[in-house]
């Protein structure tokens, strides 16, 4: 699916990551690795700094850091285009799909190839997504909830990125649909691609996620190996719901 999955390199590594509004903290010193081919769960309640972190990431927010890189590459200082050329995508809440366009028109607009390539990266994201294939013609505002979050992952993969954010990606979502949706965040994830998930529905994170970072008041509360977790832990739960 990706070139850039051809070697798996560091993946995404965090630093002394720093976000304030006005002078008070989003996001407090956080440090976490999201390795090429597996998945990160970055979970917290309502206000703890998962948006915030994700925006900082890819620059839509200033933020300072001790270290942020993508396969070894610096990000720090680069801006929010010079990120994605580096390998980083970004799913952000709320699809945000381009409705005027088509399904095969949102897709092509993350392609920076032509020719052969250009249909193969179209093709691939068309597998990936079956649902979607069908539907090349249609109008994205016509597209079920389910479908419109396929649409912009797809749109995001296409770049063939190092890295994959996604903020609240089952929001929304019948439970069949998010199940859906997760099971090919988790193949995406197996084909090299470092994913990192900020989700509030634990459960299903966990489900696919290799580790887990738990926020609470921008802070990182608690942390480890995803299937040690589990949502229905009183600890968990406390900082889940705030």
């Amino acid at each position: 699916m990706t070139e850039a999955a051809d070697e798996i390199g560091a993946g995404l590594e965090i630093e002394g990551l720093s976000v304030a509004y006005g002078g008070a903290r989003a996001v407090d010193d956080v440090s976490l690795s999201v390795p090429r081919g597996r998945v990160v769960a970055l979970l917290g309640a309502n206000g703890a700094g998962k948006s915030s972190l994700l925006s900082a990431l890819v620059g839509l927010v200033p933020a300072l850091s001790r270290r942020l890189t993508l396969d070894g590459i610096d990000l720090a200082d680069r801006s929010p285009e010079r990120r994605a050329d580096a390998g980083l995508s970004y799913v952000p809440e709320g699809r945000r799909v381009f409705a005027g366009l088509t399904v095969r028109e949102n897709i092509e607009v993350g392609i920076d190839a032509g020719g052969a390539q250009r249909r193969a990266r179209l093709a691939d994201m068309l597998a990936l997504f079956p649902d979607l294939a069908d539907k090349q013609a249609e109008r994205a505002w016509r597209l079920s909830g389910g479908q419109q979050q396929m649409l912009a992952i797809a749109r995001a993969l296409v770049r063939r990125p190092r890295a994959l954010l996604l903020d609240e990606p089952s929001l929304g979502l019948a439970p069949r649909v998010a199940a859906d949706v997760f099971a090919r965040l988790r193949a995406v994830a197996d084909e090299g691609i470092a994913v990192l998930l900020a989700e509030q529905n634990a459960a299903r994170a966990l489900a696919i996620a290799d580790e887990a970072v738990v926020l609470s008041h921008g802070r990182a509360a608690l942390d480890g190996v995803a299937s040690r977790l589990s949502a229905d832990d009183p600890t968990l739960m406390d900082l889940l719901t705030g």
